[in-house]
């Protein structure tokens, strides 16, 4: 088996796309969450919250000629790949469309206003909004698909349109894909356009927070008074490689990605199952060849709904035990769905190799309900890590554990 490394990594989040500005945000310790105006309109809506972007549109240097075939999400998706190529110096070298190069992406849907054309079309029977480019906006590959297309790259495409675990296991399966020697370069990354009916999926299911006039009190991952999750936007992606590659062409290397686990619970759509949940972290450190006692922090999925906080936490405690240092960093730019596992493997190795880890905000009082662990609290933590894990779950009962290591 191959050794695989993360030589470039950036992304597009509510706190911007530098590290320096990440960072300065997760220690000002304030999260992105605002109430969305225009989401007045939707009256049967409980929650009016969300993580959206700042500012952003597309970019003046990306051709019409292949912009046309984007939506949101694949725009997003394309400019977290063009800043990470780039800080893996990659950004202009012609050799990543010769074959070398793979893509594994994700998003949980592709774009809304597409769907909205076709609903019409069957409402009313008027084909008017709909374009040549409707569907490949839409279509659940569209991020994985557009990314390929923006580059060039020939090599092996994973489109992971798999929920929350979009952008993890996007990771997970181009690590994959490099160690068995299938490629020796991978894109990999998750992606998530704001919308009212993405809400939707998890209003009707009474798991958003309604705290609409409490905007930055909210959400409260593993907390005793959290009142659900808060939908973001965003993209992150992965620059991976195979570590002689990256060796030969004097690349920085950021981290190693050594372990990977992914199951799926075989039980329940929507209801997370601890024992699954913990058996896929163990699957990871049986990938890395590593002993539980090795990992020295875990940024956990951590949604601040009431049964995922309950399950996740029980499962890292009956791997770790009370030991674990844990935190969420969906308490700053909430759940940025088939981004968040990306975005939180991009942001985990940032920590890693700064020695601080961000604690997780608005958790005052631990819901006795969940297992005990070491919640990450106040201004953070400074902890010397040379292993680290990233967890997500998804819809469905899938289930990833990323390992990385620090590369000293």
């Amino acid at each position: 088996m191959k050794r695989v490394v993360i030589t470039g990594m950036s992304g597009v989040t509510a706190f911007g796309s530098r590290w320096d500005d990440i960072e300065a945000a997760l220690k000002r310790g304030r999260n992105a969450v605002r109430r969305i105006a225009e989401w007045e309109r939707f009256e049967s809506l409980h929650t009016r919250l969300a993580c959206p972007l700042p500012e952003f549109s597309v970019p003046a240097h990306y051709p019409r000629k292949k912009t046309r075939a984007m939506g949101p999400v694949s725009v997003y998706a394309v400019r977290a790949s063009e800043l990470a190529l780039a800080d893996a110096g990659l950004a202009d070298d012609a050799s990543i469309a010769d074959g070398r190069m793979g893509v594994a992406y994700g998003s949980s849907s592709g774009s809304v206003e597409p769907i909205r054309a076709f609903g019409t079309m069957l409402e009313t029977g008027s084909m008017a909004d709909v374009t040549s480019n409707s569907y490949v906006q839409m279509m659940p590959h569209t991020t994985a698909v557009n990314v390929s297309l923006f580059w060039d790259l020939k090599g092996r495409i994973v489109p992971t349109s798999s929920a929350c675990v979009s952008g993890s296991q996007a990771i997970g399966y181009a690590y994959e894909t490099i160690a068995t020697g299938k490629a020796s370069l991978m894109l990999a990354g998750g992606a998530e356009e704001l919308s009212g009916p993405a809400v939707a999926v998890f209003d009707t299911l009474y798991a958003t927070s309604t705290r609409n006039d409490e905007a930055h009190l909210t959400p409260r991952p593993f907390d005793a008074a959290r009142d659900g999750l808060v939908v973001g936007e965003g993209a992150a992606t992965l620059v991976l490689e195979e570590y002689e590659h990256a060796l030969a062409r004097g690349a920085r290397i950021h981290a190693e990605l050594v372990g990977f686990g992914c199951n799926s619970d075989g039980a329940h759509m929507t209801q997370p199952n601890a024992p699954t949940m913990a058996r896929a972290m163990q699957l990871a450190l049986d990938d890395a060849q590593l002993n539980r006692d090795a990992i020295a922090y875990v940024n956990a999925h951590g949604t601040a709904t009431d049964r995922g906080d309950v399950a996740e936490s029980a499962a890292t405690a009956q791997i770790f035990g009370e030991r674990m240092p844990i935190s969420s960093l969906k308490s700053y730019v909430g759940h940025t769905l088939g981004a968040c596992g990306a975005l939180e493997a991009w942001w985990t190795i940032e920590m890693m190799n700064r020695n601080w880890f961000a604690p997780t905000l608005n958790l005052t009082q631990v819901d006795p309900a969940c297992a005990p662990l070491d919640y990450i609290t106040g201004e953070g933590r400074e902890i010397d890590a040379e292993y680290v894990m990233s967890n997500n779950f998804a819809f469905g009962g899938i289930n990833t554990s990323l390992i990385f290591r620090r590369v000293r």
